[in-house]
């Protein structure tokens, strides 16, 4: 039997989202980093900005190229988001209009940011599906910034909705919501992973989308010049805080991330010999270099194989046979 038939009986498959996150919000910058997809391949996700990383003052026009955009065969692979402006805000339901009304077909996915809590996520979905559904997309895919009190406390709860897949932590707005109680430097390392309440707020978040699958995107680096450091943020955001998905803003940022959460060869051939003893023997347990192996941990392995996938990682063709979906007969 294939890996999904077995290892997730009764449960659901973890979502996988590609690592990187890609906002753009300029009409320069969102068709450059729509060539670098092209050129690249569909290793990172673009986020097209109608909010904070957008020009105030021209907002219908905008979301109208932003349609334009996705709607495009520019948009080669389906991995187009946009980011909408807030509940809240004049320009949501017109972003809603313009851009879910001309291109639900297209898009990856929405951004809402800067929602209150559940109920504000729960309203901006009846509209988006208001709009959504008669355009051939019931159930769009839909991210949730937590950069508020009230979202941080219902994170669990948006977390379950079953349209939401992702949760991404907007650290510079959560920060600033304190009024200075938090200083400014725990917007950037080393503060945002020491200061106890970032720390507290990403654990949160962390776990309310691993306790239902759902995707944690860690926060933007604004050192947009220094590699080094984007590097270091996303490896601590995932080896020590379980992020599995980070922003970028600038070009330059999106390889250092995407290497950052890709899984290294030596993890990629452990999981492949573990999972194809396992097949061997039926997935009943098996000891390997004196460590026993069930499906608790095939489990696992099984995710680092797909996860070195997504990323476009050159697997050994013995892994071929368990990351493939299988055959329909």
């Amino acid at each position: 039997m294939h890996p999904s038939e077995v290892l997730f009986q009764g449960k659901r498959q973890p979502l996988l989202l590609p690592a990187c996150d890609h906002y753009a919000g300029s009409e320069r910058l969102m068709r450059k980093s729509m060539a670098l997809q092209q050129e690249l391949g569909p290793l990172f996700d673009i986020t097209l900005d109608c909010e904070d990383g957008a020009a105030a003052g021209n907002e219908a026009a905008h979301a109208q190229l932003v349609a334009l955009l996705v709607a495009s065969e520019d948009n080669r692979f389906g991995r187009i988001g946009v980011r909408l402006h807030d509940i809240d805000s004049p320009h949501f339901i017109q972003d809603v209009v313009a851009i879910v009304g001309a291109a639900a077909a297209r898009l990856a996915y929405v951004v809402l940011p800067k929602p209150n809590g559940v109920d504000d996520v729960r309203r901006a979905l009846d509209i988006i599906n208001r709009v959504a559904v008669p355009n051939g997309r019931p159930a769009l895919p839909v991210h949730v910034l937590i950069e508020t009190h009230g979202a941080l406390h219902d994170a669990y709860e948006i977390a379950a909705l079953p349209q939401v897949e992702c949760l991404s932590f907007g650290i510079m707005d959560f920060v600033s919501s304190h009024f200075g109680a938090i200083p400014a430097a725990a917007m950037r390392t080393p503060g945002q992973f020491s200061h106890p309440l970032v720390v507290r707020a990403k654990l949160e978040m962390v776990a309310a989308c691993h306790a239902h699958g759902k995707v944690a995107s860690h926060n933007v680096t604004t050192e947009i010049k220094d590699s080094a450091i984007v590097a270091n943020d996303a490896q601590r955001a995932g080896a020590e805080f379980g992020f599995t998905r980070m922003w970028s803003i600038h070009p330059d940022q999106i390889k250092p991330i995407v290497k950052a959460f890709t899984p290294r060869l030596s993890e990629v051939n452990e999981a492949t010999n573990i999972l194809q003893e396992a097949m061997a023997a039926n997935w009943g347990p098996i000891a390997q270099h004196g460590r026993l192996h069930d499906r608790a941990s095939y489990r696992y392995y099984w995710t680092v194989l797909q996860r070195a996938k997504l990323a476009g990682l050159a697997l050994p063709e013995s892994a071929a046979a368990i990351v493939n979906p299988p055959e329909s007969n």
